[in-house]
């Protein structure tokens, strides 16, 4: 039987620790790096503007796929890159948003935009109880605790299956476009996902460069180092666990949005580690790691369906272990380090040797100053 010394023994330090970023703050603005950042985000801008005007609907209807899918790992990268508690059952907190969207909606009439609030609501509310166990557990224990999480949450969906619909599934009311927009159903939803997204994004990433962002890194390095400077691990732990669910919940409310489909198959296990790969693969402490998982979560399956549909799963698990071996940080935290190698070895940045230091003077010899 595991004592509690083993449960509370150190998890080993997370991979993706270096990668976390909250350097010192510069001294002086640097304006080339503050304007390079600028026209990233004015190019990004408007190709996320063209991108539903350009493409057919089965394409935006992925890249909507994308947009809340990345929601939801920003959620599950708030808790395990960040605060260093690992979770296998988000996509039960991704259900809960969702059927709660589909029931609100189906059953009651309501608008699918009041929805999302009650859903966050109640998806923080399980997420908070959820992580109560982190109190006690941590590492593997609780990954485990949350697998048990998620393969209830699938048995619960089927037990009520009156109100759910169970494995037959719950058709909701397809969302409607205002008449004012003269947009169709797939490039409104885009947009009202998307910006949706940068909302829960941009105040993310307020979060970790924060105060409360800073404590969140410090219980994922070092708890009893937390705790000594006055970090409450209680407190941020389980708040913590509330939110990244919160956030999984309203992911699954946005996917109602895109598809007015749920059932219970969709958000088995399967989810779960969907969401933890798109995590990984993009960068576990990075803020914008999340998107670039999503993407490769979305497409590449696809892709190597098209290379040869035989061995599309082959492919795809290949990729995602090359990954693994070449970028453990994921591909944003490649991205830093490539970019770190460049600044060092680029003209003018390269460091310059220092000069040794002038010696002392030396007082003069009596005889000769005499």
């Amino acid at each position: 039987m595991t004592s509690d010394t083993e449960l509370m023994e150190e998890p080993p330090e997370a991979p993706w620790a270096d990668e976390t970023p909250h350097p010192e703050p510069p001294a002086t603005r640097n304006w080339k790096v503050f304007g390079l950042k600028a026209a990233v985000v004015v190019i990004a801008a408007v190709i996320l503007y063209q991108l539903p005007l350009y493409y057919q609907e089965f394409r935006v209807r992925q890249f909507n796929e994308v947009i809340f899918l990345s929601v939801a790992v920003l959620g599950l990268g708030l808790l395990t890159g960040f605060n260093g508690q690992i979770s296998i059952g988000h996509g039960a907190f991704f259900g809960i948003g969702a059927y709660t969207t589909a029931i609100l909606v189906a059953d009651h009439g309501w608008s699918y935009l009041a929805t999302i609030p009650l859903g966050a609501l109640i998806s923080f509310i399980v997420g908070a109880l959820v992580g109560v166990p982190a109190l006690r557990i941590k590492g593997l224990y609780l990954a485990l605790t949350t697998l048990a999480f998620a393969t209830t949450f699938t048995l619960v969906i089927k037990k009520f299956s009156s109100v759910t619909g169970g494995t037959q599934g719950k058709v909701v009311p397809r969302f409607q476009v205002p008449s004012w927009s003269n947009l169709t159903n797939d490039q409104f939803v885009y947009y009202m996902l998307l910006i949706m997204a940068v909302v829960l994004f941009v105040l993310a990433r307020n979060l970790v460069k924060s105060r409360v962002g800073r404590a969140l890194i410090a219980v994922r390095d070092n708890e009893v180092a937390a705790e000594v400077v006055g970090v409450n691990l209680a407190a941020y732990k389980v708040i913590t666990f509330g939110l990244s669910a919160a956030l999984a919940g309203i992911a699954g409310s946005m996917s109602v949005i895109n598809t007015p489909f749920v059932d219970a198959n969709s958000f088995t296990i399967n989810k779960s580690i969907e969401l933890l790969a798109a995590l990984v693969i993009g960068g576990a402490a990075t803020i914008f790691g999340p998107i670039v998982g999503s993407f490769f979560v979305v497409f590449v399956p696809e892709y190597s369906q098209d290379i040869n549909p035989a061995l599309s799963q082959v492919i795809y698990g290949g990729l995602l272990i090359v990954l693994m071996l070449v970028l453990p940080g994921g591909i944003i935290g490649g991205l830093k380090r490539l970019w770190a190698f460049l600044a060092r070895h680029l003209p003018g940045r390269a460091s310059t040797p220092t000069a040794p230091p002038a010696p002392e003077p030396t007082e003069p010899p009596a005889a000769a100053a005499s």
